[in-house]
């Protein structure tokens, strides 16, 4: 996990505990996220999945609402997703919620600005 990307977990306020690996498949295989929903970050907070560049408040929702669910996820590093900034340049990105039998919802939609 690049500096920049745990620095922005604990600056929405999230305590961090970083477990470099070689490949994340295995972390996310383990609970169950199908592999389509892989990115290059996998965290683990308060039993669910969150993969990928997911904003703060989304985890936040997430654990505010406690769905029945695997967890949440922002496939591949699209551009504008926390992390990925590229200058202005934002892409629009979905956030889904990956339900139990690994079926994705949106979750949120960031728009391209």
């Amino acid at each position: 996990m690049r500096r920049r990307h745990v620095l922005s977990a604990v600056g929405a306020g999230f305590p961090v505990k970083v477990a470099l690996v070689g490949d994340t498949t295995v972390t996310r295989r383990r609970y169950g996220l199908p592999d389509k929903f892989g990115s290059c970050h996998t965290g683990i907070v308060d039993g669910y999945v969150v993969e990928g560049h997911v904003p703060g408040p989304e985890v936040k929702r997430l654990l505010a609402t406690r769905p029945t669910a695997i967890g949440i996820a922002v496939p591949g590093m699209p551009p504008g997703s926390p992390g990925m900034e590229v200058g202005d340049r934002k892409g629009p990105y979905d956030v889904f919620l990956i339900d139990k039998s690994g079926r994705e919802t949106v979750f949120a939609h960031y728009p391209k600005s």
